[in-house]
C-alpha cells in the first residue's frame, strides 16, 4: 500500500482489533473502566427521568414529601456519577499508558534486533517520531477515544431509549437522520485516515531535518548554512502545517454538520411533540424530561462526531508501529556457541552487494588470517576495506561465500556468542551520555573494579586525563561524548575494547583523532594489546600499519596486492603508489610553495 492510499475499513479494523489485543493482560483494570462508563452514561438518562417528577410533583402536585426527597436524589446521582467518571478516566488512563509503554517498548526492544540494513534505509528521525508522536496518538486512540466511543455511545443509547418510552412515535425521526449522519462520517473517516497518514510522514521530515542541523550545527555554522537549513525546515513545517489545516477543516465542518443534522431533528421532534401535546394533553414534567433529555443528547453526539479524527489518528499510527514492529530481525538463526576463539578467520570466496542498483562492495574475497597475526587493509575510499570488517561481526551476511571463526562458518554461531569474540574500535567513537566508567565498561555483564577500570584506562593512555577531571570516573561525558576532546573519545572507546579481552580485534584507523605523543603510546599499548590477538586493521593513514603482520591492498572490492610492508614497497605496485602520494619520498614529489 502507497503512503498516500487510505486504509478501507476493514484493515482499519484488523488494525485496532490488534491494538486492542494489547489491552488483554490489563482486561481487569479495564473492565472496570467499562463498568465506570455504563454507569456515567446511566446517570444521563436518570437525569433526564428525574425531571417528570420533579416539575410535576414540584408545581403541580406540590407534593411536599417529593420536594425534600429530590434534592438527595439529585446529590445521590451527581455523586455516583462523579465516582463513576473517575473510575472510568483513571483506570482507562492507566491501561492506556501500559498499552504505550508496552508499545515503545516492543519498538525499541526490535530496533535492538533489527538489521544494519534497516538503519540504512529507514531516517533517524522518521524513527524517532514513532517512538514520540505516533504512540501519543495510539495513546488518545486507546484511551480518550475510547472513553468517549463507549461512554458517549451507551449515553445517546439510554437518552433515545428514554426518548422512545416518553413517545415512541417520534422514532422514525431518528431513524430518518441516523444515515444521513453515518454517510457524513464515513466521508470525514476516509479524510482523516489520508490526511493522517500525511502528517505522520511530514512529522517524521521534521524531526529528520532538526536532528541533521543539531547534530551538524558546527558545520552548519561554519559553513554558513543556517538560511538554507532554516529554508528547507519551513518548508516541511509549512507541509505539515497545511495537512493539519485541512485535517482542523474537515474536523470542524464535519462536526457541525452532524450537529445541524441532530439539531433539525431535535426541532422536528420539539414541534410534533409540542403539537402532540396540545391535543393528548401531555403534563409539563414530561415534555420538560423530554427536551432535557434531547438537550443532553447534544453534547455526546458532538464528542462521538469529533472523536472519529482522534480515532483514525490512532489507526494510522498503529498501522506505523505496527510496520515496525513486524519489519525483518537479525538472522540469528546459529545454534553453536564458543566459549572463547582461538582467533583463525577465514574468507571463503566473499562477495557482497548492497543493493542490487550498485557494484559488488567486494568480489570474490579469499583470506586466512591466523590467531595472533595483525592484518591490516587499506585502499582507496569505496574499495571494500569497511566491508570486510562488517561482514565479520555479521553487521551484514555476504552475498556470496562464507566466513569461518576457527573453522566454524559465523552463520552456524549464534549472535551473541559470534560478537563475543569481537572487539570493535572505530573511526567514529560512540559514547553514550553516561559516566566514563559506565562508557569503558559497556558491555561488560558484572561492574568491573576500580583497579581493573584504571588498567584499561593506563594501557589506553587515559588515565591521566580522568583523573585530572573533577568527578574521575564518574564524569559524565554528554550527548556522543560532546564535552571531552576527539582524542580523549577515541582513548575511552580504545580502553573499552581492551576491557572486553575478546580474542578478534578490528581497528578501523583507532588512532586518527589523536596527538603525535598520545598516539605513540596508544600505539605501544595496542601492539601489546594485539600481540595475543587476531586483529583486522582498516588504515588510511598507512605510517599506522608498517609494522603489520601483513598488509592487503584492495581495488574495486578486490584484493590486488598482499604482503608486509617492506615487501609491497619492494614490489613497487599500487601500494608503494599509495605510499609515494602520503609520504612523498622524494623532494620532486613535493609542491613548491610560493
Amino acid at each position: 500500500m502507497s503512503k498516500d492510499q487510505a486504509l478501507s475499513t476493514t484493515e482499519a479494523r484488523v488494525v485496532y482489533r490488534r491494538l486492542l489485543g494489547y489491552v488483554r493482560p490489563y482486561s481487569r483494570m479495564f473492565i472496570f473502566s467499562i463498568v465506570g462508563m455504563l454507569v456515567f452514561a446511566v446517570t444521563e438518562p436518570l437525569f433526564a427521568a428525574m425531571m417528570k417528577p420533579l416539575i410535576d410533583g414540584s408545581f403541580v402536585e406540590r407534593d411536599i414529601e417529593l420536594v425534600r426527597t429530590m434534592p438527595w436524589l439529585l446529590v445521590g446521582l451527581f455523586l455516583v456519577r462523579g465516582i463513576a467518571g473517575f473510575i472510568n478516566t483513571y483506570f482507562l488512563s492507566w491501561v492506556g499508558r501500559r498499552v504505550v509503554a508496552d508499545l515503545r517498548q516492543q519498538m525499541f526492544e526490535h530496533l535492538l534486533r533489527a538489521p544494519t540494513r534497516f538503519f540504512d534505509n529507514s531516517g533517524s528521525g522518521h524513527i524517532l517520531a514513532k517512538l514520540t508522536y505516533n504512540v501519543e496518538n495510539v495513546a488518545n486512540a486507546a484511551t480518550s477515544a475510547v472513553t468517549t466511543l463507549v461512554r458517549d455511545g451507551f449515553t445517546v443509547i439510554g437518552l433515545m431509549a428514554y426518548m422512545l418510552y416518553l413517545n415512541a412515535g417520534l422514532s422514525v425521526i431518528f431513524l430518518v437522520i441516523g444515515p444521513v449522519m453515518a454517510a457524513s462520517v464515513k466521508y470525514a473517516t476516509k479524510r482523516f485516515r489520508r490526511h493522517s497518514r500525511r502528517i505522520q510522514d511530514r512529522v517524521g521530515d521534521l524531526t529528520h531535518v532538526a536532528q541533521e542541523a543539531i547534530d551538524g550545527h558546527r558545520v552548519v555554522k561554519a559553513f554558513g548554512g543556517q538560511a538554507r537549513a532554516a529554508r528547507r525546515f519551513g518548508l516541511i513545517n509549512e507541509k505539515t502545517r497545511s495537512l493539519q489545516m485541512k485535517m482542523i477543516a474537515t474536523e470542524a465542518a464535519s462536526v457541525p454538520l452532524v450537529q445541524l443534522i441532530s439539531a433539525a431533528a431535535i426541532a422536528v421532534v420539539v414541534y410534533l411533540s409540542t403539537m402532540q401535546g396540545l391535543k393528548e394533553n401531555i403534563s409539563v414534567g414530561t415534555f420538560m424530561s423530554f427536551v432535557v433529555a434531547m438537550g443532553l443528547l447534544l453534547p455526546p453526539v458532538k464528542r462521538l462526531t469529533s472523536v472519529n479524527a482522534q480515532l483514525q489518528r490512532g489507526i494510522i499510527a498503529a498501522e506505523s508501529l505496527f510496520e515496525l514492529i513486524d519489519s525483518e530481525e537479525e538472522r540469528d538463526q546459529g545454534a553453536r556457541t564458543l566459549a572463547r576463539a582461538t582467533g583463525r578467520v577465514e574468507y571463503q570466496g566473499v562477495s557482497h552487494v548492497y543493493s542490487e542498483d550498485k557494484a559488488p562492495a567486494i568480489q570474490d574475497v579469499s583470506l586466512v588470517i591466523e590467531p595472533g597475526e595483525k592484518v591490516a587493509l587499506v585502499g582507496r575510499s569505496g574499495s571494500g576495506k569497511s566491508t570486510i570488517a562488517s561482514l565479520l561481526p555479521r553487521f551484514y551476511d555476504p552475498t556470496q561465500g562464507e566466513i569461518l571463526i576457527d573453522g566454524i562458518p559465523i552463520r552456524e554461531l549464534t549472535l551473541a556468542s559470534l560478537r563475543a569474540q569481537i572487539s570493535l574500535v572505530s573511526q567514529e567513537v560512540v559514547l553514550f551520555n553516561d559516566s566514563i566508567a559506565n562508557n569503558i565498561a559497556y558491555g561488560c555483564a558484572e561492574p568491573p573494579s576500580t583497579a581493573e577500570l584504571e588498567r584499561v584506562a593506563a594501557s589506553a593512555h587515559a588515565l591521566e586525563f580522568i583523573q585530572a577531571l573533577p568527578n574521575g570516573f564518574e564524569t559524565v561525558v554528554g550527548d556522543r561524548g560532546v564535552l571531552l576532546s576527539g582524542g580523549q573519545r577515541q582513548r575511552l572507546a580504545i580502553a573499552r575494547a581492551m576491557l572486553k579481552d575478546a580474542p578478534i580485534l578490528v581497528l578501523d584507523e583507532a588512532t586518527s583523532a589523536l596527538d603525535t605523543e598520545a598516539e605513540r603510546h596508544i600505539q605501544a599499548a595496542l601492539q601489546e594489546l594485539m600481540h595475543r590477538r587476531t586483529t583486522l586493521v582498516i588504515a588510511h593513514r598507512l605510517s599506522t600499519i608498517e609494522n603489520a603482520d601483513r598488509i592487503l591492498v584492495l581495488q574495486d572490492g578486490r584484493i590486488v596486492e598482499q604482503g608486509c610492508h617492506q615487501e609491497l614497497l619492494a614490489l613497487g605496485g599500487y601500494y608503494a603508489r599509495l605510499h609515494r602520494l602520503q609520504f612523498h619520498d622524494s623532494v620532486a614529489d613535493q609542491p613548491v610553495l610560493a
